[in-house]
């Protein structure tokens, strides 16, 4: 095959594949949701280390109004800054409280 041939071949296959990503791809690939994430097993290493729990014996302390909770307030399970990868009960509380 000729240099011309094969650039041309290069552009059908590459503009096939850019058509098929942007019509045939949307809903593949889609950002991770803290949704996706398991939830905190109080049983986990780092969670007992920590003391968490998923409910605080403090009237005043737990989760929701710990500096170290991520995500949106008023959502049931957020992130936490100790736990990566995994979401905590907003009503729980840990040892590493901090208000």
């Amino acid at each position: 095959m000729n240099d011309q041939s094969n650039r041309r071949r290069f552009l059908k296959f590459t503009l096939a594949g850019v058509i098929g990503v942007t019509l045939g791809g949307k809903n593949l690939i889609r950002p991770a949701q803290a949704s996706d994430l398991p939830h905190l097993d109080e049983n986990d290493a780092q969670a007992s280390a920590l003391k968490y729990i998923h409910k605080s014996p403090y009237e005043d302390r737990n989760c929701a109004n710990c500096v170290l909770l991520q995500g949106e307030a008023g959502d049931e399970w957020r992130p936490c800054q100790l736990f990566p990868g995994k979401l905590v009960s907003s009503s729980g509380w840990c040892s590493a409280w901090a208000g």
